[in-house]
């Protein structure tokens, strides 16, 4: 491509189906509303009645949304995905392995009751998941995988052993497929989320001792917004991203480097 061709129609999602685990809650429906802004039409299977708003936020973006609820984890459940995408919108063109749990204990309590629910949904849906969606991808020589990665895929943590080890699952299944899907057109990528100001964080973020620990590891010197995120995901699922791949965005205000 001459440098002079470049235009921004790139990182449209014009005529492509996104299915999102969990794409109906948290920073799952950040993750939902702007691809449906970036054109995308949005499939969300997740666990019990969609009682959110985003099915009407998707449509109010003039873009179509299917909801199926069903256990990720349950036997069938990622045929069973595939199959209603399929039936509901005719292709699957951007996978996003959002749904996870973190459950929390410390170290001598947390067993493998607590340890197994959260890899059969963190790692292993993801990877039965993105399995599934293979055959189609492959069909149509194009595609984008993206896992939902965390600041603890690269550290350890206190209270979640399981947390910290199933993310970072997460990265070595982002690059093993990556190596075996990019002859394929099909990218996968990770997004890595840093601390941000959802529902889930609202505890600490409302103990002045722990808010101002968090801040003070952030060079940005604020907690991340969910719109933070809305534009490295579309990034991630255009093709303003097809020479990126096995790659983990993350996305911390600089948490990291501090």
């Amino acid at each position: 491509m001459e440098l002079s061709d470049f235009d921004l129609s790139c990182f449209s999602l014009t005529g492509k189906v996104a299915l999102i685990t969990g794409g109906n809650t948290g920073l799952g429906q950040a993750y939902s509303i702007a691809l449906a802004k970036a054109g995308a039409d949005i499939f969300v299977p997740s666990l019990g009645a969609d009682t959110s708003d985003t099915g009407a936020a998707v449509t109010g973006a003039g873009r179509r949304y299917a909801y199926l609820a069903i256990d990720l984890t349950g036997p069938g459940a990622p045929e069973a995905i595939v199959a209603a995408c399929l039936a509901e919108f005719g292709r699957i063109d951007i996978l996003i392995n959002n749904a996870g749990i973190c459950l929390l204990d410390d170290v001598e309590g947390f067993d493998r009751a607590k340890w197994d629910p959260m890899f059969a949904l963190n790692v292993t849906a993801a990877f039965e998941l993105s399995h599934a969606v293979i055959p189609t991808m492959r069909a149509q020589r194009s595609g984008k995988i993206v896992n939902i990665c965390s600041l603890f895929s690269y550290l350890g943590g206190q209270w979640s052993p399981a947390y910290a080890a199933s993310k970072h699952a997460m990265v070595g299944l982002t690059k093993a497929y990556c190596d075996e899907l990019a002859a394929d057109g099909i990218q996968v990528n990770g997004l890595a989320p840093g601390y941000y100001a959802t529902a889930i964080t609202e505890a600490t973020r409302s103990n002045p001792v722990t808010n101002q620990r968090v801040l003070d590891h952030i060079p940005a010197g604020r907690w991340g917004e969910v719109s933070d995120l809305m534009g490295p995901m579309i990034f991630l699922c255009s093709g303003a991203s097809d020479y990126v791949n096995g790659q983990v965005l993350v996305v911390d205000g600089g948490y990291l480097v501090r």
